[in-house]
């Protein structure tokens, strides 16, 4: 690669059978590398990567490779000849979904800071052991280097009680940690800042709310640049319908599950977060794009799915007028909420009477990496922001460097 390099991060992000990767410009975003190795533990365990905008290069890893062999065949075989590139690396970001009250801001990464993310296990199961398992294959293997926990739930930090306890017994919270924490801080930080530039102001005299909308998705209501508001909760499964996970429901439902149809905790704990939401309504798939093909098709089970989906988001959109008091922008991001244009037109429709009106023509340029404002000349401003958590992360980790 005939390139100069100032200054580069590499991010990593863990889940449980996969490790996303990427080589990050903390400086101006561009990424150099990125990368996704999947099927860890299995027998088809493989690894993709692309420098820049080359073609995709694919290899299968040894079978059953864990994020160790994952993060070695990095170093030593997708980092061969790229010497340039490796000597810029500053510092290793990690994506961390769940630092509970522990941690407000990035972390330099000591074993007390791994004892901190295993203490937070419990609120996020799924996710902080994988992300130890990384954090841990990491540090041995770029042991020259500063790694620094970037947490998706830092940012909802600046929630006042009000918003983040919940009316339980006091000492639930007290003793065990039992609040709302939130989720997908990174993007919604992200994006509120994007949303201040294009409203030209700074980001401290600027109130917007933000929809991350992906298989997983959470609300932010961001006053002055700081959260203090969001819909996901001690877990990512609180708040809005998702792929998945049921979003809000009565907690009843629980009791009902196991005392009436003999489902046991771990039955309900599956129902709810893995076959609910659009899969659970529409019966045949958790994405978006599948429950937009079948809307067009006349299917009704899809139909429902999507009004459900997007008759709750709107509703959570209008709740957020409270908190916020005034509102200079509504801001949609992710995978679903970059590119659906007829899920940002249904709940714009539905938010008429806070003056949103949609303009079809620049909803419908806003999608696949294109942003900007969807809202007709006078109307309540509403726009696209394509997220980038990576470079959230990269800046957070250069931050440690030198």
């Amino acid at each position: 690669m005939d390139k100069t390099f100032e200054q580069a991060v590499l991010v990593l992000n863990c889940g449980s059978s996969s490790l996303k990767f990427a080589v990050v410009d903390p400086a101006t975003g561009e990424q150099y590398l990125t990368g996704l190795a999947e099927a860890l533990g299995l027998p088809e365990a493989e690894i993709s990567w692309r420098f820049g905008s080359a073609d995709k290069q694919k290899s299968p890893l040894a079978s059953g490779a864990d994020h160790t062999q994952a993060l070695q065949f990095l170093e030593e075989v997708v980092f061969k000849g790229q010497e340039a590139m490796t000597q810029a690396l500053v510092a290793v970001g990690h994506r961390v979904v769940h630092g509970g009250e522990l941690f407000s801001q990035p972390e330099l990464i000591t074993d007390e800071v791994e004892a901190g993310i295993e203490k937070c296990i419990p609120f996020a199961p799924l996710h902080n052991p994988a992300h130890l398992l990384g954090i841990r294959a990491a540090r041995r293997l770029f042991s020259h280097l500063p790694h620094v926990a970037i947490f998706d739930t830092a940012f909802h930090q600046t929630m006042p009680p009000a918003s983040f306890m919940y009316a339980i017994p006091s000492k639930l919270y007290k003793e065990h940690g039992m609040r709302r924490y939130g989720a997908h801080g990174t993007s919604h930080y992200y994006v509120a800042g994007e949303a201040a530039k294009l409203l030209g102001k700074p980001a401290e005299e600027v109130n917007v709310i933000t929809a991350h909308l992906g298989n997983g998705g959470s609300l932010c209501a961001v006053k002055g640049g700081k959260s203090i508001d969001t819909s996901m909760g001690i877990t990512p499964l609180e708040g809005l319908m998702m792929g998945t996970r049921c979003g809000n429901v009565d907690p009843s439902l629980v009791f009902f599950m196991v005392d009436e149809l003999g489902y046991s905790l771990d039955q309900v704990k599956d129902v709810l977060n893995k076959q609910s939401g659009l899969l659970g309504i529409s019966g045949k798939t958790s994405d978006f794009r599948g429950i937009t093909q079948g809307l067009e098709e006349g299917d009704e089970q899809c139909a429902l799915a999507f009004d459900m989906f997007c008759y709750r988001l709107a509703k959570f959109i209008a709740s957020y007028y409270v908190p916020l008091g005034r509102v200079d922008a509504l801001v949609f991001t992710g995978g679903i909420g970059e590119n659906s244009l007829v899920m940002r037109s249904k709940v714009l429709s539905l938010l008429a009477g806070f003056g949103y009106q949609e303009d079809a023509q620049a909803n419908e340029a806003a999608r696949f990496g294109q942003g900007g404002l969807i809202t007709a000349e006078g109307s309540a401003k509403a726009f696209v922001i394509p997220t980038n958590e990576e470079l959230v992360i990269a800046r957070g980790a250069a931050a440690f460097a030198g």
